[in-house]
This record gives C-alpha cells, sequence and structure tokens, in this order.
C-alpha cells in the first residue's frame, strides 16, 4: 500500500509526527509542497493520498488507475472532484470537528483586539509612552466590555455553538441565523451552559442578524447560498459601532465592499483568518486597509489541534483498509 502526502507542511511543519501513518503503509512519502503541474507525477501509483489544498480534478483521477482514496487533511473538501471520485469508486473523506477549540479561541483573540487594544498599548508601552506619561494610567482609544454586548453568530455548526458558550460566560447576549429553527432548537440543548443563561440566546434572520449585532461572527460552509453574503447591502444593514469577524471562509466576503465600509467607517472594524484567495496578494484590497485585523489562516493550528486531526485520519484510513469507511463525503 502507497501512501503519499501531497502538501504536508501546512500540517506538519516538523513539530508533529506521521508515524501512525506511515505504520499502515509499505511505502510512506511525503512533499512539503506539490505545484499543480506536478500532482498527476507524485501520486501516479499511488492508491491513498493525502492532502489539504492540492486541487484532484476529473483530468488527474483519470491518470491515476491504482488511486482508491483521498483523506482532505481538513474539513472542508472543494478541493476534490468527488462526483468524479465517486464515479470511479475512489473513496474521500475529510476531518471532522477537529479544530472546534482553536478556531473558537481564535475568534475572541479577534473580539478581544477590538475592545481591548493589548497590542496597541504595549506597543506605546516600549515606545517609553508610560514613563514620560504624568499620570499612571492612559489608553489611546475608547475601551469597552463584552459584558452586555450582542454576538451574531450566522451558522450554528460545533464552532458556532463553542463560540456561543464563550460568548455568554461573558455575559454577551447571542443572536442565532441557523440553517433552520429546528437545527437551532436541537443545538442548543446541547450547549454547556445553565438555563439562565440560555435566556440570552435567540434564533434570527439574517437582516436582524447584521442589524441588530455589536459583534458579527461567521461560521457557515461556503455555498452557493453564502457566497458573498457580506455584501454592500448586508454591511449597510451593520450598526457603525459593529465589528465583522470572518473565520470561516473567504468567499463569503465580498473584499470589495468591506474594504469600502472600513474606509467609509460604515463599519467599527473586520478580522479575517481567510481570504477570497490565499496566500494573500498584494494586489488584495483587504492589504493594509484600515481598521483591518488578518491572520495567516492559522485559527485551526495549534499544535494540539493538528495531533487531533492526524489522530482523526489514522482512524480514517483503518476503517478505510478494514472496509468500514468513516467520515465519507462522497
Amino acid at each position: 500500500m502507497k501512501i503519499t502526502v501531497l502538501d504536508g507542511h501546512g500540517l506538519n511543519p516538523g513539530d508533529v509526527s506521521w508515524d501512525g501513518i506511515k505504520a499502515l503503509a509499505d511505502e510512506f512519502t511525503v512533499y512539503d509542497r506539490s505545484p499543480q503541474e506536478f500532482v498527476v507525477e507524485r501520486i501516479a501509483d499511488s492508491e491513498i493520498i493525502l492532502l489539504n489544498k492540492i486541487n484532484i480534478t476529473r483530468e488527474i483521477i483519470e491518470q491515476c488507475p491504482k488511486l482508491r482514496y483521498i483523506g482532505v487533511l481538513a474539513t472542508g473538501f472543494n478541493v476534490i472532484d468527488v462526483k468524479a471520485c465517486r464515479e470511479c469508486g475512489i473513496i474521500v473523506t475529510n476531518i471532522p470537528s477537529y479544530s472546534t477549540e482553536a478556531v473558537a479561541q481564535h475568534v475572541f483573540s479577534f473580539i478581544l483586539h477590538f475592545t481591548n487594544q493589548v497590542a496597541l498599548h504595549s506597543t506605546s508601552v516600549h515606545e517609553g509612552k508610560w514613563i514620560s506619561n504624568p499620570d499612571f494610567c492612559y489608553w489611546l482609544s475608547p475601551l469597552s466590555e463584552l459584558s452586555g454586548k450582542t454576538l451574531g453568530i450566522f451558522g450554528f455548526g460545533h464552532i458556532g455553538q463553542k463560540v456561543a458558550e464563550i460568548a455568554l460566560s461573558f455575559g454577551m447576549n447571542v443572536m442565532v441565523t441557523a440553517h433552520s429553527k429546528d437545527s437551532f432548537e436541537k443545538a442548543i440543548k446541547s450547549l454547556d451552559v445553565t438555563p439562565s443563561k440560555l435566556s440570552k440566546i435567540s434564533h434570527v434572520s439574517a437582516e436582524e442578524l447584521f442589524s441588530k449585532s455589536d459583534f458579527i461572527s461567521l461560521h457557515a460552509p461556503l455555498t452557493s447560498e453564502t457566497q458573498n453574503l457580506v455584501n454592500e447591502k448586508t454591511l449597510s444593514l451593520m450598526k457603525p459601532s459593529a465589528y465583522l469577524i470572518n473565520t470561516a471562509r473567504g468567499g463569503m466576503i465580498d473584499e470589495s465592499a468591506v474594504y469600502n465600509a472600513l474606509k467609509s467607517k460604515k463599519i467599527a472594524g473586520y478580522a479575517a483568518d481567510v481570504l477570497l484567495s490565499e496566500p494573500m496578494s498584494s494586489s488584495c484590497l483587504l492589504y493594509k486597509a484600515p481598521n483591518c485585523v488578518i491572520t495567516p489562516h492559522l485559527a485551526w493550528a495549534p499544535r494540539e489541534t493538528r495531533l487531533r486531526l492526524l489522530d482523526i485520519e489514522v482512524h480514517n484510513i483503518k476503517a478505510f483498509l478494514a472496509g468500514k469507511p468513516i467520515n465519507v463525503v462522497n
């Protein structure tokens, strides 16, 4: 059994081990990165391939007759032609719910950046401005408490639910736009919060979410319905004091509309861990945009999270080899 990893560096730059997967293979090869034109050459005789962001098209599949399993080392699998895989008898799996805690944590690192401005004030102190200040304290921008503020969550899967739990622990009110009211009602029953806190969470329409939230956090998959969800119209509904957080998918955002909203101060700020095109292009409108915080798609990347991902993939492969595949997406 030959297993090939096409773009392993993002998951494992050297601080975790491939041994669990390697033990399942007769031949095991890891490429840190694979230019698209090298993909067929590198997997032509592989039965199992693992990847994150490499596109696997019908044309590639047809040139790899031994291929029987594709393991996507992420939750999203839009890089795979799943229809072609299904027609060719190739199993495609993903890694569900591995990064819930990490992404929710990152959401609040963004939110607390806006409310507490820790980096701004730390930089000021290290520039000597506290030394020269006549008062025992000072602040360079308005600070605010989260208690009593409203967080709008668009999408209410595992990550959205964890974000809601954290928000409620801060004393925030939570509004949710879920796939359906029924799915919302089912989800809130599993939240790890007290009954009194549950009274602070409600299901609302997207229009109400955008118009009444102090913070909006996106947690839906990218589909034809959510493509460009955040656009000139939805941004116009937001309060000028409101902040938008995107740790979901770059395609949910019309970057031009967000840039214009930031520049005209129609919203207070935007924070994103994902962009429409990754890595970032120097022509990206959000590059150096005002009141805009961007991290390089790292919300999922704590070491603990990546170890969890690898462990799930080992179980995925073992289940496939036993003829009982799990986490199948096609």
